[in-house]
């Protein structure tokens, strides 16, 4: 099973983009296995949606990596006990005190099994950590594509715990550590210690598992930060549904209970969810957003593409196949299984309801079939890019941590929304 996933693999990175950006096309997308499907296929469509898979384009400024001096001694270590590590860019001019931090995203491990194999990955140990990665989008220090944020210290820390950040457990038998908490902790600190703690603006972003950390995260970000520094978080990708599966069934939550289980997560969730629910239901978003005091903005697309792939629609739970088609393109959807989506979407909508009355939070909820729309060059800030109201996300984003317009932003309904750069799988 593991050498026909990775021959997928190898048959799949690229990406094609066709006519007017409209849509991406992923080659060969197709897992077999529930355990290595939900571990990969978020870590690989994390990849090739965002920038680590593809060539970068000519100029595009490459940043080196930073290993955390000084983690092994607090702990804080990836899932084969090598120490963590960041990119990042300082920052100038009128940026020069002002720090961006985005928490890479890449799936999680729930299982001894799937724990041990991530461990031989660029997602559980650093001795796999690209040298020099591409920053673009949200990253970009050009002006003319990341106009709020180019010219900010801007940080890329990576992700090799497989719980969002948020564990803290070992498994010695096996060599495992589960020590995202603190690699959290301990890569604040070193970053405080080279300057972010004279910041006067801060902002705390994540895609996907990253942004669920961005989530779980936030307040803990605020509190380094005495109160005269402005500090925001943004969750790309990351409002993963407590949903129902098209079998009736609930594939993420039974995910999630094992990542939150073997990792040690639950005494690291915020208290004022486990206070009144299980750890599990406070690893997801739709229970946290509403008691984190600092102000928060949501980037998702409504029909995520991750989550039809492998929370509502994934193949375990479709045996006849009947959503294969539908899983791979929003387009070839059946009026039927549109309806299902639709009823995710108003799962999605209703989680972030009470968001939509506190005017310091910020919403961009568009209808593409879309994951991570920050990373992307194309997605944050392009010719043409997607947008609601003739605002793209980028703007959107800006004017809310700037506080030059009340962002609440939600589209409608699919098919409407003729901006959307959705993804195709072959």
């Amino acid at each position: 099973m593991v050498m026909g996933f990775w021959c997928g693999i190898v048959a799949a990175v690229f990406l094609v983009f066709l006519g007017k950006w409209d849509l991406v096309v992923v080659e060969g997308f197709e897992f077999n296995g529930t355990d290595f499907s939900l571990l990969e296929s978020l870590s690989y469509l994390e990849s090739v949606y965002g920038v680590s898979a593809a060539s970068p384009p000519p100029g595009v400024l490459m940043v080196g990596l930073t290993l955390v001096q000084g983690a092994a001694a607090k702990g804080a270590v990836c899932l084969d006990g090598t120490v963590p590590g960041y990119h990042l860019h300082r920052g100038f001019g009128s940026g020069a005190n002002s720090w961006l931090i985005q928490l890479e995203g890449g799936g999680w491990c729930n299982n001894i099994r799937t724990c041990v194999y991530r461990k031989k990955t660029r997602r559980g140990s650093s001795n796999y950590f690209e040298k020099q990665i591409p920053f673009i989008g949200i990253l970009s220090n050009n002006a003319g594509e990341n106009p709020d944020f180019y010219n900010w210290n801007r940080v890329k820390v990576r992700y090799c715990d497989g719980a969002s950040f948020a564990g803290d457990s070992e498994n010695k038998a096996v060599g495992l550590q589960f020590r995202g908490q603190r690699i959290w902790q301990a890569t604040m600190e070193d970053l405080m210690s080279k300057g972010m703690r004279n910041a006067n603006q801060a902002l705390l972003s994540g895609c996907s598992a990253g942004a669920l950390a961005s989530i779980l995260h936030c307040d803990e970000f605020r509190e380094l930060f005495p109160r005269r520094t402005k500090v925001k978080c943004l969750s790309d990708a990351g409002l993963f549904m407590d949903a129902t599966d098209v079998s009736g069934g609930r594939t993420v939550r039974d995910f999630f209970h094992g990542v939150v289980s073997l990792q040690g997560v639950g005494r690291n969730l915020p208290r004022t969810c486990t206070n009144h629910l299980d750890p599990t239901s406070c690893f997801f978003p739709q229970n946290l957003i509403s008691n984190i005091k600092t102000p928060l903005f949501i980037l998702n697309a409504a029909y995520d593409a991750w989550q039809v792939q492998e929370s509502l629609a994934p193949p375990k739970v479709d045996p006849r196949g009947n959503w294969v088609s539908c899983r791979k393109n929003i387009d070839k959807c059946s009026a039927q299984q549109i309806q299902f989506l639709q009823g995710f979407r108003n799962t999605m909508l209703n989680a972030v309801r009470g968001l939509s009355s506190y005017r310091q939070s910020g919403l961009f909820i568009n209808s593409c079939f879309a994951h991570c729309q920050s990373e992307r060059q194309d997605t944050w800030l392009g010719k043409p890019s997607p947008q609601i109201g003739n605002k793209a996300i980028a703007w959107a984003v800006g004017d809310w941590y700037f506080d030059r317009a009340n962002i609440k932003a939600i589209d409608c309904p699919y098919p409407c929304d003729k901006t959307c750069h959705n993804l195709v799988f072959r």
